[in-house]
């Protein structure tokens, strides 16, 4: 059975969390970004777990091509794991717990060109609830002034 390393993903310093399955060791490593890369090059292939989150899809595509086995891992189901105050460290093993439990569901991984459209579907919804925002409060000075709203946001 392959190693399984649970990996806290951050924007500088990367903590990942591994039990050694002869000794029962635990391992823990802070990593920075590159060092990261370098780190699961060097390593044999094993199952690598992170929670889904900012740059989760980004490793999930980086890791296969070192050998190894991505699993994501929505966030609502690594928080039943943590078993002390939240901390970069502690996320690691959960994750790593969490990726061993036979009916845990991972979240698949989204190519570049998914996540492009996602994006731009993200960015329109934004600005839909910016104008809508920006409308309601138009009306409400109008209100406050007693003016009639008719004909704003409709054209008429």
């Amino acid at each position: 059975m392959p190693a399984v390393f649970g990996v806290d993903l951050a924007k500088r310093v990367f903590q990942v969390h591994t039990v050694n399955v002869d000794s029962g060791e635990i391992q823990r490593w802070t990593l920075s970004r590159t060092k990261l890369a370098e780190f699961f090059c060097n390593t044999p292939p094993a199952i690598v777990a992170m929670e889904a989150c900012g740059s989760s899809h980004h490793w999930a595509r980086q890791f296969p091509a070192m050998g190894h086995d991505v699993r994501m891992i929505a966030t609502k189901f690594v928080r039943p794991f943590v078993k002390t105050n939240k901390t970069d460290a502690a996320d690691a093993a959960a994750i790593w717990e969490a990726a061993q439990r036979p009916d845990m569901r991972f979240v698949p991984v989204k190519t570049e060109q998914q996540q492009g459209i996602l994006a731009l579907h993200n960015m329109r919804n934004l600005l839909v609830k910016d104008r809508t925002a920006q409308l309601h409060q138009i009306r409400a000075v109008f209100y406050e002034f007693a003016l009639s709203c008719r004909g704003v946001a409709t054209g008429a």
